[in-house]
Formats: C-alpha cells, sequence, structure tokens
C-alpha cells in the first residue's frame, strides 16, 4: 500500500528526470549527442557544428550558451534537459567546450 500511495504521490508531484550521475560529459556525449554531432560535426544541418567557429558565429561563447541548447534545444534540435539532468547537461556543455577549443582531436 506504502509503494502504490509513493507513485500516486510521484505521479501527482512530477517524477525528476533520470539522473546521469556518474557518467563524465564524455560519455553522455558520447550516449546522447555523437550519433548527430560526430567529432564536432553535424549530419543533419552542415553548418550547425559543435566547431569554435560556428559556435563563435552563433554567439555562443562559453559552456553556458552551450548549456541553454543542450537543455532546450534550438532549431531542428530537441531539448535533452529530462534525459541529462542538471549535472549532465552541465558536465556535456562543459565537455563540448574544452572539445571546440581543443578543436575536437580525435582519440
Amino acid at each position: 500500500m506504502a509503494l502504490l500511495i509513493a507513485l500516486a504521490v510521484g505521479l501527482l508531484v512530477g517524477a525528476a528526470p533520470a539522473p546521469a550521475a556518474g557518467l563524465s560529459g564524455a560519455e553522455l556525449f558520447s550516449n546522447h549527442c555523437a550519433g548527430c554531432h560526430v567529432n564536432g560535426g553535424n549530419i543533419i544541418r552542415r553548418g550547425q557544428t559543435l566547431k569554435l567557429a560556428a559556435l563563435e558565429r552563433h554567439g555562443i561563447d562559453g559552456p553556458a550558451g552551450i548549456l541553454e541548447i543542450a537543455v532546450a534545444g534550438r532549431g531542428q534540435m530537441a531539448g535533452y534537459g529530462a534525459v541529462l539532468g542538471e549535472t549532465g547537461a552541465e558536465a556535456v556543455a562543459a565537455y563540448v567546450w574544452q572539445q571546440a577549443l581543443l578543436d575536437w582531436p580525435r582519440g
């Protein structure tokens, strides 16, 4: 009975997104982003890459801008906030910015 009550309360209040705890930004990027953004590119829209020049051209000058897009999405890209969770989205944004600064080294 207690389990049913807990489930009902969870449904009414809203379940928290599945945490991405324990995974690095690189792992989360590999799991959720690399399908479209292989090595910082973009297989859907060539101009919408994660390369430093493209990010800067779109007004992104640090991880915070990447975080906004990762969470809410932009254009054809859906937001991944619910999938990544707060700390996961921050980890992905930091990883993407670091890779952009390093010109997306392959390795």
